[in-house]
């Protein structure tokens, strides 16, 4: 997900029944559905603690959660990964399937219309990437986030960059919001030390653009985990 794409964290939808959950996942895909189709939501630079990560590793398959605009996949692909960008709006996804035939790194980017509420793309892969990926709409969160660490390769990362403040710019100005530090999204996704390792659990500060040209300092909250096997 795109740098200025903001979604509110919330609680897993762990107790709602079946019928609510398919009717939230219906809203989510509507909602996604809408948000893409404005002129808006199209700003495709790469997440800059994704380049960060990404730059030293040796180029491999890689797994785009919620790809949005495509910056990130668009990226990769042209450092020579191979990306599977998948994200709940089919505009979404068709976009950045043109826009990566446009810029001649087709061959590198598959993209696929995945809720992952329901439904988890194939493959086993040496990094995924969750960039932002919060929604104002239910979402098993966490349960997502396990699944993509089962779907490393050996050696493989699993970064996952969440918002750790308000920027001026975003919608949900709620002063009471909380954003879950890297500590408690690793203890929520609960993965067997034997198997997986925190590389990196901190909340850096760095300077932000938004729409408009604005800047401000702004907080992420870095998690990045290591398969280790077995």
């Amino acid at each position: 997900m795109d740098s200025t794409r903001y979604r509110r964290p919330t609680a897993d939808a762990a107790g709602a029944g079946a019928s609510d959950q398919g009717a939230a996942d219906d809203d989510a895909e509507r909602f996604w559905e809408q948000h893409y189709r404005t002129p808006r939501a199209w700003d495709a630079r790469v997440n800059p603690l994704l380049a960060e990560t990404a730059t030293p590793l040796r180029p491999g398959a890689a797994l785009d959660l919620g790809c949005g605009a495509g910056g990130d996949a668009i990226w990769l692909a042209r450092r020579g990964w191979h990306v599977t960008a998948v994200d709940i709006s089919t505009t979404a996804v068709e976009r950045v399937r043109e826009r990566a035939r446009d810029l001649g790194v087709a061959d590198g980017v598959v993209t696929a219309q995945h809720d992952l509420g329901r439904s988890f793309p194939a493959g086993r892969f040496d990094l995924v990437s969750a960039q932002y990926f919060h929604t104002p709409l239910p979402l098993h969160r966490n349960r997502v986030l396990g699944t993509a660490a089962r779907a490393l390769r050996p050696g493989g990362l699993l970064l996952v960059v969440d918002h750790g403040s308000t920027a001026p710019w975003s919608w949900n100005q709620d002063p009471d919001i909380h954003f879950p530090t890297p500590a408690e999204t690793a203890a929520e996704l609960d993965l067997d030390p034997a198997h997986w390792s925190v590389l990196r659990a901190d909340m850096p500060r760095r300077r932000a653009t938004g729409p408009a040209g604005e800047t401000a300092t702004v907080i992420d909250n870095v998690l990045l985990v290591r398969f280790i096997g077995g």
